[in-house]
C-alpha cells in the first residue's frame, strides 16, 4: 500500500495513519466481540470458548490474553472471527482447537473420532484397578486412542490392543500413539469388535471399552456439537442403545484369560439389564460405579472359572453366538 493511501485525512490536509489501539485494549475489543457473537448464537460457554479461539490464534495461553497480551495483527484478527462463525454454527470447540486433553495428555480429535469426555477417564481408572503385572490390555473401538494411550502411559509393563473398525478413526488413533511415544506398547488392529482378536483369544487379561449406548431415537436430542459434528457410530448403540454392548458382554469369555475383566461405560438405566447379561455369560463380581453425576456409568466383573475360554460351557457359549450372528 502506497504511503498516500496508509495517510489519513485530518483536517483537509494528508496526516500520519492512526495509530493501532494498545496490545490490552484490542485483545479485549477481541474477546468482547467473541463473547457477543457466541452468546447470540445460544453457547453457554461463550466466554470461555472465545478466550480459547483467540489465545490459540495468538498462540499464548488464555490467561496470557490478560496478564500478558500480545499485539494482534489484521490477519489473525481475520481468522479469529473465522473461528468465531465456525464456532457459532455449533461447531465443537475441540475440532477448532484441533485437541483434547484426557488425564493429562493431549490428543489431536477431529470429525472421525469421538471427543474425548471426562466420564471416560472415571473408566480408565477403574479399569487400571484390574491389571496384574504385564497384562494384555484390550480397547474396544480406540477412537482417538485415549483410552488404550491413557492405559499405556499409566501402566509400562502392560500391552494394549487397541481395535477399531473405521479407517479414519485408526489414523488418528496411529498419530496420536505415535505423538506420545506410545506406538510400541499399543497396537491398533482393524476390525470389528473381537474379529481381530483371535489369536489371542484365552490371553487377554482386561477388555475395557466405551461403546455407542445412546438409543437411535434419542440422537435428535443431542446438543447439535454432538448431532451434527461427531461421528454416528460412535453414538448410535441401537434401539435400546445396548446392542453394542450386549455384544461386547457375550463375546468376552472368548478372548479373556481366566480370571480377566471386562470394564464397559454404559447409559443410564443399562446397568441392570447389562449386568444381569453379564451373569448370563459366565461373568461374577459384577458391580457398577457412578459417575460424578450420580449416574451408574460403568459395569465390570471377572470372567468365572466356568467361562474359561478352554471350558466347555465357554465353547457351547461361543458357538451360540456364532450361530445368532450367522456365522
Amino acid at each position: 500500500m502506497s504511503s498516500r493511501r496508509a495517510a489519513v485525512r485530518v483536517g483537509g490536509r494528508v496526516g500520519p495513519p492512526a495509530p493501532a489501539p494498545p496490545a490490552p485494549e484490542r485483545v479485549r475489543a477481541l474477546l468482547a466481540e467473541g463473547v457477543r457473537t457466541l452468546r447470540a448464537a445460544g453457547l453457554a460457554t461463550a466466554r470461555q470458548d472465545a478466550e480459547w479461539l483467540l489465545a490459540a490464534e495468538l498462540g499464548v495461553g488464555r490467561l496470557d490474553l490478560y496478564t500478558e497480551p500480545p499485539a494482534v495483527g489484521a490477519a489473525a484478527a481475520r481468522r479469529y472471527a473465522a473461528a468465531l462463525a465456525r464456532r457459532a454454527a455449533h461447531e465443537p470447540l475441540q475440532h477448532l482447537l484441533g485437541w483434547e486433553e484426557f488425564r493429562g495428555l493431549r490428543f489431536s480429535v477431529g470429525p472421525a473420532v469421538l471427543i474425548p469426555r471426562p466420564e471416560t477417564e472415571l473408566l480408565v481408572e477403574w479399569a487400571l484397578e484390574f491389571m496384574p503385572r504385564g497384562a494384555t490390555v484390550c480397547d474396544l473401538g480406540t477412537g482417538s486412542g485415549c483410552v488404550a494411550a491413557a492405559i499405556a502411559a499409566a501402566r509400562p509393563d502392560v500391552r494394549v490392543l487397541a481395535v477399531e473398525l473405521s479407517a479414519a478413526a485408526r489414523a488418528v488413533a496411529a498419530r496420536n500413539l505415535a505423538a506420545l511415544g506410545l506406538a510400541d506398547r499399543v497396537t491398533v488392529l482393524d476390525g470389528d469388535l473381537f474379529e481381530p482378536l483371535a489369536r489371542w483369544a484365552g490371553a487377554v487379561d482386561l477388555i475395557v471399552a466405551n461403546p455407542p449406548y445412546i438409543p437411535t431415537g434419542a440422537l435428535p436430542a443431542l446438543p447439535a456439537e454432538v448431532r451434527a459434528w461427531e461421528p454416528r457410530g460412535a453414538l448410535d448403540g441401537g434401539p435400546d442403545g445396548m446392542a453394542v454392548s450386549r455384544r461386547i458382554i457375550a463375546g468376552a469369555p472368548g478372548v479373556l484369560a481366566r480370571g480377566g475383566a471386562l470394564a464397559v461405560e454404559i447409559g443410564e438405566g443399562q446397568a441392570p439389564p447389562l449386568a444381569a447379561t453379564m451373569g448370563t455369560c459366565g461373568f461374577v463380581d459384577v458391580t457398577t460405579r457412578h459417575d460424578l453425576g450420580g449416574v451408574e456409568r460403568y459395569l465390570a466383573g471377572a470372567l468365572g472359572a466356568a467361562s474359561a475360554p478352554g471350558s466347555r460351557a465357554a465353547r457351547a457359549r461361543r458357538a451360540t453366538i456364532r450361530r445368532a450372528e450367522g456365522g
